[in-house]
């Protein structure tokens, strides 16, 4: 029997577009709070300079992890791979400790007031969602 091409939806390529998009974003965020020069850091108001500077290096290195596994993972739905998954875990597994740090030992709702906790739930929710989406391709044999 002749291996079937499976059609892979339209949407689905501007879903995996969107989402690299997304974690591209990310990784911007990432080198922007990482690598913040001494000036520009000066330049800040002392509560968010404090905050910046009170997050240790674990949290940095779960950042770098989340950010690159989530675009490792949109890279592998663009080639329709299966590993996209595991990337994606991986993400995920960085991001939910990184953000927890952020929502409940920080001090970002003081600095940032209310509201703050939106982007943190919503990148969990992202991730999570990456997970199961990617798993669903697998499903539908569009990843191999």
């Amino acid at each position: 029997m002749e291996d079937q091409k499976i059609s892979v939806p339209k949407w689905y390529w501007a879903a995996a577009i969107f989402f690299l998009l997304w974690n591209l974003m990310g990784v911007g965020s990432f080198f922007q709070f990482t690598f913040i020069t001494d000036e520009a850091l000066q330049a800040l108001p002392a509560a968010e300079r404090s905050l910046y500077t009170s997050y240790p290096l674990w949290t940095k290195i779960a950042f770098a992890i989340a950010v690159f596994g989530g675009v490792m993972g949109t890279f592998g739905l663009i080639l329709k791979k299966k590993w996209a998954k595991s990337a994606f875990i991986i993400s995920l597994c960085a991001i939910i400790p990184q953000m927890t740090f952020d929502l409940f030992f920080t001090k970002s709702r003081e600095v940032y007031g209310p509201g703050t906790e939106i982007m943190p739930i919503l990148i969990i929710v992202i991730g999570v969602f990456l997970v199961w989406f990617s798993g669903f391709g697998i499903k539908k044999n569009w990843l191999k």
